[in-house]
C-alpha cells in the first residue's frame, strides 16, 4: 500500500487489475484511478501489454 493516489492507463493490450474486491480487465484506453489499495496486475492474455503510470503524493487516510 502507498501514500499516493495513482493513476493507471492502459496504452496497449490487456491487463487484469486485482484488488480486494474483485478483478477488473483493463483495455487500450481505459484508466483506473486508485488511492491506499492492496492491488496486483495479471497479464493473462500472452501479448504484451504497455501501461503508464502517475503516482501523485497524498496523507494516508484517518483510519486506514
Amino acid at each position: 500500500m502507498t501514500d499516493t493516489v495513482d493513476y493507471a492507463l492502459c496504452l496497449e493490450g490487456e491487463i487484469w487489475a486485482v484488488l480486494d474486491e474483485g478483478e477488473t480487465l483493463m483495455k487500450a484506453g481505459d484508466v483506473m484511478i486508485q488511492r491506499g489499495t492492496f492491488h496486483a496486475w495479471s497479464n493473462r492474455s500472452g501479448q504484451p501489454c504497455r501501461m503508464a503510470f502517475v503516482l501523485i503524493d497524498a496523507d494516508r487516510l484517518k483510519n486506514h
